[in-house]
């Protein structure tokens, strides 16, 4: 017999449902985002000027790190991991995730890595300091002692992300409902469960690269210290073949959520699904391959760099086509411009400006010249932040009616769509001047050339944080005082299984699976 939720505290510590856990998810990445977020506003407040102004340069180098790290695997990784949760079981009409105690799991281990990393800041010696990407030999021969407890985070945060796989991987593999073919399944589903193999193949590559910095720095090996035989760029070969593909699986999810909500305002039904399948696959396989495309600078051959500037082209190919269908989706749609569709329209604008820069970094004479500078950070932050932090915006507006049955005030989104819409752009549009008139990344201080941008981008960065408290309480005003939603399709045009329950979405969905025609 299906009981409802616990109470009190007990609920959230011993849950199973995955509701909960995706509840969870969302707040825990929220509340990281906007810990990533400070560190951020730390960066950008001493950069506001030249000269040094509020923080000495090696505390500037741990907030590069920090802010890093936290963004990318506090903040975007478990947020949809929390929309994974959340409506996975509900699309392909399933009671639960298929190990639900080891999603418990997942979870709470997640605050422990982050406590520990965060912690490293109170340390002897600091935070870590040797950017996101943690090269040797800064990470190994000179960290500060706290590289220990950053490399027991890490480890911890790669356990969540394997079991959350293998749990997600699970559950679509077995346990659709009846008639649910792998192609009837929402674009969502499919993204999570290429995007779940890919983690189960890459985190361990990860794991492997961190513990041979451990025992580089403890056991007396050299692995990536050429004193004593080994290869520092063998780090930048390792740490990438997880990089590079860890940056997809941050953004094939955004896919998925994209592809589900511009059919929906556009009245429509997505234009071409199994290419848009294919392309998904094709983008999942080809980032295994493209990752010394991080790496022209470091002296490979000639005909290395020909070979990683050609497939890194070729992976532009099925993102186009994504593109292509996404407009194609709405041209002649019954459109109508909600909040959800403006943060995905922005994101298709955005994500393609991001993509043209990332071609522009693929061609390997070009790439040695932006190499290190503000353009590469002014496109991974079109691709990440107006890729995944939009799209992941998106989801929330788009999915919250369901969850909570009540409707957000949708004056108040679009007012924090234009503003984080607009301060994105002044904060980072400018950040590609920067590194063209040659700025380098991760200094503290620079020319007298670059303070006018410099000045632009960090007022852009100051109002876009603020953008994101406007959003913070326009979900705790719906959830708490929002305007009820009665019937169970919340949206006008939405299609799938998740818009045929009950809203609020109830604790126990479905008791008996329904059929999918």
């Amino acid at each position: 017999m299906a009981h409802g939720p616990s109470k009190g505290i007990g609920r959230w510590l011993f849950t199973t449902n995955h509701k909960d856990i995706g509840t969870m998810y969302l707040w825990f990445s929220f509340a990281m985002f906007l810990l990533g977020g400070f560190f951020a506003m730390v960066i950008r407040a001493e950069l506001f000027q030249p000269g040094m102004q509020i923080i000495r340069p090696e505390f500037f180098n741990q907030m590069t790190t920090m802010h890093g790290l936290v963004m990318v695997f506090g903040a975007i990784m478990p947020a949809f991991v929390g929309l994974a949760n959340w409506m996975i079981p509900l699309q392909i009409g399933a009671p639960d995730m298929a190990l639900p105690r080891m999603n418990n799991l997942s979870f709470w281990i997640l605050p422990f890595a982050f406590a520990i990393l965060a912690s490293t800041l109170f340390m002897e010696g600091g935070a870590p300091n040797f950017g996101w990407t943690f090269y040797a030999p800064l990470s190994t021969t000179y960290a500060p002692p706290s590289v220990n407890y950053f490399i027991f985070g890490v480890h911890i945060m790669g356990a969540s992300s394997i079991m959350g796989s293998i749990n997600i991987v699970a559950t679509v593999l077995n346990m659709r409902a009846p008639g649910m073919t792998l192609m009837k399944m929402p674009l969502f589903v499919w993204t999570w469960l290429i995007t779940a193999f890919l983690l189960i193949a890459v985190m361990p590559v990860l794991a492997g690269a961190v513990t041979m910095m451990l025992m580089d720095i403890n056991f007396g090996t050299s692995f990536f210290d050429a004193a004593g035989g080994g290869d520092p760029v063998l780090f930048q070969h390792v740490f990438w073949f997880f990089g590079h593909p860890e940056v997809y699986i941050i953004i094939l999810p955004a896919f998925g959520v994209i592809s589900a909500i511009i059919p929906t305002f556009s009245r429509k039904p997505l234009f071409g699904y199994s290419s848009m399948v294919y392309a998904t696959a094709a983008i999942a396989f080809l980032s295994f391959i493209v990752w010394a495309h991080h790496m022209f600078t470091v002296g490979m051959p000639l005909t290395g760099e020909l070979y990683f500037m050609y497939a890194t082209m070729l992976i532009a190919v099925p993102t186009g086509v994504k593109v292509f269908n996404w407009i194609s989706t709405m041209f002649q749609g019954a459109m109508t411009f909600e909040t959800p569709m403006l943060f995905s329209i922005a994101f298709v604008i955005l994500f393609t400006i991001g993509g043209f820069t990332g071609l522009m970094l693929s061609i390997a004479p070009s790439d040695i010249q932006y190499h290190d500078t503000y353009f590469v950070v002014a496109h991974f932050h079109y691709v990440m932040v107006a890729g995944a932090v939009f799209s992941g915006t998106a989801a929330v507006y788009y999915w919250l009616p369901k969850w909570c049955g009540k409707m957000y005030n949708e004056t108040m989104g679009k007012l924090q769509f234009w503003i984080a819409f607009i301060a994105f752009n002044i904060t980072f549009f400018p950040q590609h001047f920067l590194g063209l008139a040659g700025m380098p990344r991760r200094y503290a201080d620079y020319s007298l050339q670059f303070a006018d941008w410099n000045m632009v981008s960090s007022i852009g960065a100051f109002v876009y944080g603020a953008a994101q408290l406007l959003f913070l309480y326009n979900v705790i005003h719906t959830i708490v005082a929002g305007k009820p939603v009665s019937e169970p399709k919340t949206w006008e045009g939405a299609e799938g299984l998740e818009w045929t329950v009950a809203t609020p979405a109830p604790y126990h969905t479905f008791s008996t699976p329904p059929e999918v025609k």
